[in-house]
């Protein structure tokens, strides 16, 4: 079994303006860098001393960075990047804002946009990232068991916390905060949500 650390990336200047990125290539600004330095010191305060970790991200930029500064502060391997961790792609709602969202498409939950990803294969997607992630672990690290760190983004984490709890959490119009994290469990196939829905807690 791997423990594996999902984090959403720090906050860019379109999260901060509410527009959707989507699969567009967005950088951190300020704010999430030290989000990012923040949910790295956190995660350093709880993992197990001596146990092998391994970063991973997105190769979008603003997960790339924020699982950079992660590493760097864990003094561990840079992170890799797996496409597959990508956000969800939103089609012609990408770079729209919250408002104009709404008037085009209706209610976030229900809308049909045009060139977005189904989230039936959001999902599929990301739940074979995490099991090509895992054995790429293993393989690094084995015979050790090591604890992954995975940054990514919000769509695709509300796509793997969903299936790891048959749909009830997260709740509905919930939005993961920027650099927020949760802890799972992957044992062969089964995925199971050990921390909540939401910053680090310790212990």
């Amino acid at each position: 079994m791997t423990l594996l650390t999902l984090v959403r990336h720090g906050e860019t200047d379109w999260n901060r303006a509410r527009r959707i990125q989507g699969s567009t290539d967005i950088p951190l600004n300020d704010t999430g860098r030290a989000q990012a330095r923040d949910v790295a010191q956190q995660l350093r305060e709880r993992l197990t001393t001596g146990s092998p970790v391994i970063v991973v991200s997105s190769d979008l930029s603003r997960a790339r960075e924020t699982a950079e500064i992660i590493a760097d502060t864990l003094g561990v391997d840079p992170p890799r990047t797996y496409p597959q961790l990508r956000e969800r792609a939103y089609g012609e709602a990408e770079g729209v804002d919250a408002a104009e969202f709404l008037e085009r498409w209706g209610d976030w939950h229900s809308a049909e946009v045009p060139g977005a990803e189904p989230w039936p294969a959001l999902r599929a997607r990301a739940l074979a990232a995490l099991q090509q992630i895992v054995r790429d672990a293993r393989h690094t690290t084995a015979p050790a068991s090591a604890s992954v760190i995975a940054v990514a983004h919000g769509a695709l984490i509300r796509e793997i916390i969903r299936h790891a709890t048959g749909g009830e959490l997260p709740p509905v119009g919930f939005r993961l905060p920027n650099g927020s994290s949760c802890d799972l469990l992957l044992e062969r196939d089964r995925l199971r949500l050990l921390s909540g829905v939401g910053p680090v807690v310790a212990g």
